[in-house]
């Protein structure tokens, strides 16, 4: 062992007479492990969040959607065709999408209304892979005078604003009606509600319903068209390139987005989120880090004498650097080993018994989700290292600088 890492030890085993620079050592190995370990758990628990919204609004939206700047698709079949040559693309289904009124026997509400094909719309959104789809869209046999009400599926909290229940009978007002001698007179359509939905996302299920494509074509009168259509990819980090690549083929008018387009600003806020957290729990490091400096200096005004005789038998300014660096460092490491270890334990706590509840009326989960990435691991145990490692420079330098004749005489 080099004899500078030998007197670095020997220096942070303290003699009772110097307990309290013991005291301060320890407090900064708690101080960088308690860091490291809030980090680390704040950011799985962020990641977590994130990676939970991503695979909510993935179940309910598809990775792109593909428009018309000029309205909407009244080729959409061939436009179905060039798309499934790309590469990329998985599935591909047509909807329709419009703003209507839904009346019940004791409310209204407002809801958007999406027309999809039952037949393809499982392969594109998750949350509509149910073989039973197509059942729940067509006709519902209650009775002979029934025979002709086709069912609609409704959100949840859309189905709880309108107390309705599975059975029970809807109508749709739309805009989109016809002129008469005593003016416009917006359709309206009675629908059975045939099934109900619940994404966990509070937007979707308080706004939206569903009913055939066919369907939403009558009654919003649109003939043989659609308003877009709906594309799965095989990767959804690549989903913005597949979508520029269809917009240059197809021309002008098409457009598309993905889905990190359509809900930027909410994916956007998260990240930044995940930074300040980041930010403002590394001063918690920091102030460690102080400790581990303070700590350092003591020990150096301790020590004086002992680096006078070190410097007087031949020791460079770069050994008596060493010895101090690698006291802090020895702090540092251990602190963060401690915070890395105390932190992983914790995430997987609370990820397998699930012991933190969260209120079911305010979030749409209700409990922490946690996801540890090794990257996330890794920068936060490299920034505490990095921290401590600045932290010993001072310290190390003024050790460096110390005159062994005046440290021997006066130390």
């Amino acid at each position: 062992m080099p004899f500078e890492y030998f007197i670095g030890g020997r220096y942070l085993r303290t003699r009772q007479k110097h307990a309290f620079i013991s005291l301060i050592t320890f407090l900064s190995i708690a101080g960088v492990a308690v860091g490291v370990m809030a980090l680390i758990v704040v950011i799985a628990v962020m990641a977590g969040f994130e990676s939970d919204l991503k695979t909510r609004i993935l179940g309910i939206e598809s990775h792109i959607v593909l428009t018309r700047q000029e309205g909407n698709f009244f080729d959409y079949r061939r436009v179905l065709r060039l798309i499934k040559d790309n590469e990329q693309v998985v599935a591909s289904s047509p909807f329709i999408s419009s703003q209507v009124m839904l009346k019940s026997q004791t409310n209204v509400s407002g809801a958007v209304l999406r027309g999809v094909d039952p037949a393809s719309v499982g392969s594109v959104v998750k949350h509509f892979r149910d073989s039973s789809l197509r059942d729940k869209f067509q006709a519902a046999k209650i009775s002979a005078e029934e025979l002709a009400i086709p069912g609609i599926v409704l959100g949840k909290e859309l189905a709880g604003s309108l107390r309705v229940i599975k059975g029970d009978t809807v109508y749709i007002v739309s805009p989109r009606g016809m002129l008469t001698p005593v003016g416009h007179i917006p359709s309206m359509k009675r629908f059975r509600v045939t099934g109900l939905f619940e994404s966990g996302m509070y937007e979707y299920d308080g706004a939206y319903a569903y009913i055939g494509l066919q369907e939403a074509q009558k009654i919003l009168r649109i003939n043989d068209t659609v308003s877009g259509i709906e594309i799965k990819v095989k990767d959804i980090y690549k989903a913005e390139k597949t979508a520029e690549k269809l917009v240059e083929s197809l021309g002008f008018p098409y457009q598309a987005k993905d889905w990190t387009k359509m809900n930027r600003n909410l994916f956007s806020a998260l990240k930044l989120e995940k930074t300040v957290m980041f930010i403002i729990l590394t001063l918690i490091i920091l102030v460690a880090a102080f400790n581990i400096a303070s700590s350092l200096i003591m020990m150096v005004m301790k020590k004086t004498r002992d680096i006078g005789i070190l410097k007087a038998m031949g020791a460079p300014n770069t050994s008596i650097r060493k010895i101090f660096i690698f006291s802090g460092m020895a702090i540092g490491t251990v602190g963060t080993s401690l915070g890395v270890l105390l932190g992983l334990g914790l995430c997987i706590l609370l990820r397998r018994y699930k012991f933190i509840e969260l209120p079911g009326d305010v979030y749409y989960i209700t409990t922490l989700p946690v996801r540890l990435e090794a990257l996330d691991v890794f920068m936060i145990g490299l920034a505490a290292i990095v921290i401590c490692f600045l932290a010993t420079l001072y310290p190390a330098h003024k050790a460096s600088g110390i005159d062994p004749v005046e440290a021997i005489r006066y130390g």
